[in-house]
């Protein structure tokens, strides 16, 4: 109940502050991007944060104030494009499809929110990178990049390995939050990389949760498992109590 009150008074907090205010636009190759940038303090530690297939969505945005909430600053990136917040599963397809085929371009705009983080004089040093399905798999394509950050989290993200690619580089701490019961990304998927994260010695932590479909975490939605929600954000908020100094 404890929870359940705290996660009412945050969304309600995200509600009425709005993304206007704090939404910003960068750019990546002459292209505008729109992103959401919050901080509850100068140098506080750094999360950043990758959308779903749908585009920055107030899912994204409200996740975003509830960790400012616990002291950390967030960059929520923008991968698409400022505007351009597919609704039609065809469009969502076709968006995340291209970034699938094209994985220097993804890296590139991953590299671009980081890089933006830090003009916002955002604690890159201080950092871990999280995201949810779509930016789930963004994120496990990031560590694979050997990118420089402290943890790297997917919640009920893709799990296999492009072809050509592997863990080898990894310079952080791999998370995985997964759904037993998820359709898209099966329980070998989450054998495999587990697998893999132990060839390589990457510390890592994985955790399944029984019932719980793909995206679990999308609150407002038939998908959605308050108590997988509950455990792998309070493990979350301890991974990141323990990692962000």
């Amino acid at each position: 109940m404890k929870y359940a009150f705290t996660f009412f008074l945050l969304f309600i907090f995200a509600v009425q502050t709005g993304a206007q205010e704090k939404s910003l636009t960068y750019t990546v190759d002459g292209k505008p991007y729109e992103g959401y940038y919050v901080s509850p303090s100068q140098g506080a530690p750094l999360i950043i944060l990758i959308h779903d297939w749908d585009g920055l969505t107030e899912y994204e945005i409200t996740r975003a104030e509830m960790l400012q909430g616990m002291g950390y600053a967030v960059f929520a990136a923008d991968l698409f494009g400022k505007g351009i917040r597919p609704k039609e599963l065809q469009e969502r397809q076709r968006l995340t499809g291209e970034l699938y085929k094209n994985r220097e371009k993804m890296r590139s705009l991953l590299n671009a929110a980081l890089n933006e983080a830090k003009i916002k004089n955002a604690n890159t040093d201080n950092a871990v990178m999280v995201g949810y399905c779509f930016g789930g798999t963004s994120v496990l394509e990031f560590a694979r990049s050997g990118a420089d950050m402290k943890g790297f989290v997917s919640f009920h993200g893709g799990l296999m390995t492009p072809e050509g690619q592997d863990y080898s580089g990894v310079r952080g701490t791999i998370i995985v939050f997964h759904g037993t019961a998820d359709e898209s990304v099966t329980m070998d998927h989450f054998s495999n990389l587990a697998k893999e994260l132990e060839k390589y010695k990457i510390p890592h932590e994985m955790t399944t949760y029984g019932g719980a479909p793909h995206a679990f975490t999308v609150f407002n939605t038939e998908r959605y498992r308050k108590d997988a929600d509950r455990k792998s954000w309070n493990r979350f908020s301890e991974f990141l109590h323990q990692t962000l100094k």
